[in-house]
């Protein structure tokens, strides 16, 4: 029996449709996840979450299912061959997803944009990992509770997850009323400043560049308008969610 004709016995016409199957169920859920993150123009989104999720349900399979010809058509093991570990590609994929997600990482400022986007890959892969194996509802199961842990999160967040990086660019001519103002809008609203930096020119006008902390309540409409209103302000910039 020759090489090609063991591996056609191996596996049956049903057995490469359970495959695809299984990697079109993976794409499914990957889809699902990255459908969450597209809304919220972030950096990886459907396709992203849908090749990663792909990728992993193909690589479990090969770990699974590419090493039937290490045995001869009785079933028992080549020389040579004894000890191999057939789980080892799945393993990598763990490790190995953790560079894509790592490029998605980045730091603007005091705040650090990627971290849940990076997470939700790594999460993807395991979910393709648990398909290509035939865990399907351990899979989906899984790709339910993070697309909703996400959606819910971000409409209920908590303790830091609540507060937003913003940075107020403003340029007053009557300093003193422009730091009461200021100073009674962040007690009110709890905000915190993190960083602040304060120019005076000779002509009696003051440039104030500020990166705040806000809540997430607080919208570009809010901030300005209050800015607006203070006496003495010439010239504004805002930039939220940084």
């Amino acid at each position: 029996m020759t090489l090609g004709q063991y591996m056609t016995e191996q596996f049956s016409l049903m057995q490469y449709g359970e495959f695809v199957l299984r990697i079109l169920a993976a794409c499914l859920c990957g889809a699902a996840i990255g459908f969450e993150r597209s809304m919220r123009f972030k950096e990886a989104g459907i396709r992203t979450h849908m090749i990663v999720c792909c990728a992993a349900a193909l690589m479990m399979i090969v770990s699974k299912y590419g090493f039937a010809d290490m045995v001869d058509a009785s079933g028992k093991d080549f020389p040579g061959i004894r000890g191999a570990d057939s789980a080892r590609i799945a393993a990598q994929v763990v490790s190995g997803i953790s560079f894509l997600g790592a490029g998605i990482i980045f730091r603007n400022g005091t705040s650090i944009r990627g971290l849940t986007t990076a997470a939700g890959i790594w999460a993807t892969a395991g979910i393709g990992l648990a398909i290509g194996a035939g865990l399907y509802l351990i899979g989906f199961v899984s790709a339910i509770i993070i697309a909703l842990m996400q959606v819910i999160m971000h409409k209920y967040s908590i303790s830091y997850d609540a507060f937003i990086v913003g940075r107020v660019h403003c340029t007053v001519t009557h300093s003193a009323n422009f730091r009461t103002a200021m100073n009674d809008f962040i007690e009110k609203n709890n905000m915190k400043v993190l960083s602040s930096k304060i120019a005076a020119k000779e002509d009696g006008v003051t440039t104030y560049d500020m990166t705040l902390r806000l809540n997430q309540n607080i919208t570009m409409h809010e901030l300005t308008d209050f800015l607006e209103s203070i006496d003495g302000v010439r010239e504004i910039s805002c930039e939220l969610g940084m």
